[in-house]
């Protein structure tokens, strides 16, 4: 073995170590029980992904990039790591960049959350801006070209990096978190597809162990992901940008895998926020819009069970805190802007919690 090969191998061990310690050092997030009416029979469970060091779900995600990554010798000493992100992804992964002390370039649209947008450089990284969400693929793969860089590529690597059968994956920890409850084996669990990656890694999970578990998946009006696994067909679906950042895409990414989805909820992108909105005043919880759009889906889960008289658990995920969306979901000039009035949907929430009975 050459010696430029035994540096490159010291540098990933010890860039690894430095991940794996990282891991180490971290608590699980809190699995959060949401007040329900008892006469209902049903226990709700939220997630609280927002609790990581980089502040969502994405941590989990950036994480198994780096790592695998790295494995597969993509990743050495002084790549530029480059990433198509709305924002999540990039706060998360500019934080492992700077962990192992690489560079990282995010590119995204011109829309993302100044919160966000000032999270990334807070972590070290540097954001490239473009006008359209389907120009960020194109410009993140030349960027990393000519930077003779390395594209992450989490919408096709993401329902890879991460190991379905355990290894420490979000399903696996819900299902120890819930091993003392009076439903250890939930009827479902809701999550959003961003990249696919976490509806492929739970359904993957939920197959390898034979839970009964059905997963339900939500998505944000027009996105493509719905149209996807409603017609069986990922290579024609098309949608257009979503308005709720970090879930749905304008096309059916490569790591989305509808085989494993047992259900689908397309949510208005104003219920999503009404749902956030929600969420806060029945628990105090202050989540992002993503979240929402989990908890739309959630409720009308719910409601069906309550009707149906079926006992039992559901489990979903608080993706990231409200305060990264000040200036955006959390401004009434900035919603009227973007045509969303979350108010009719807060009244069906208000009416459905009142009586048990879904309206929306």
């Amino acid at each position: 073995m050459s010696n430029s090969c035994i540096q490159d191998r010291a540098w990933a061990n010890e860039a690894i170590r430095k991940i794996e310690a990282e891991n180490n050092r971290s608590a699980d997030t809190h699995l959060y029980a949401v007040p329900l009416p008892e006469h209902w029979g049903v226990q709700l469970y939220l997630k609280d992904e927002s609790t990581h060091r980089s502040g969502s779900l994405k941590h989990r995600l950036a994480r198994s990039l780096f790592l695998y990554g790295l494995v597969n010798g993509w990743i050495t000493e002084g790549t530029t790591i480059v990433e198509a992100s709305s924002g999540s992804t990039a706060v998360s992964e500019a934080y492992f960049a700077r962990l192992i002390g690489l560079p990282f370039i995010a590119v995204m649209t011109k829309t993302t959350s100044p919160e966000k947008i000032a999270l990334i450089e807070e972590f070290g990284g540097a954001c490239l801006l473009v006008d359209h969400a389907s120009e960020v693929y194109a410009v993140a793969e030349e960027t990393a070209r000519t930077s003779g860089g390395y594209y992450m590529d989490q919408f096709t690597y993401a329902e890879r990096a991460t190991d379905w059968r355990g290894n420490n994956n979000i399903a696996e920890s819900i299902f120890e978190q819930l091993s003392l409850e009076e439903h250890p084996v939930p009827e479902w669990i809701v999550v959003g597809a961003g990249t696919g990656g976490t509806s492929a890694t739970i359904g993957r999970y939920l197959r390898y162990n034979r839970y009964n578990t059905r997963l339900a998946v939500v998505d944000p009006e027009n996105s493509a992901f719905y149209p996807a696994w409603r017609d069986g067909d990922t290579a024609a679906a098309t949608g257009l940008p979503s308005r709720i950042e970090g879930i749905g895409r304008p096309r059916s990414e490569p790591s989305f895998v509808p085989a494993v989805i047992d259900h689908m909820i397309q949510v208005p992108d104003a219920a999503s926020v009404a749902a956030m909105r929600h969420l806060h005043k029945l628990t105090g919880l202050h989540a992002g819009p993503s979240t929402g759009t989990n908890l739309w889906g959630v409720w009308q889960l719910v409601a069906a069970m309550v009707a149906e008289g079926r006992r039992g658990s559901i489990v979903s995920l608080m993706c990231d805190a409200g305060d990264r969306y000040a200036g955006s979901y959390n401004d009434a000039g900035w919603l009227a802007a973007h045509g969303l009035d979350p108010a009719p949907y807060e009244a069906a929430l208000d009416r459905f919690h009142d009586t048990g009975l879904w309206t929306g």
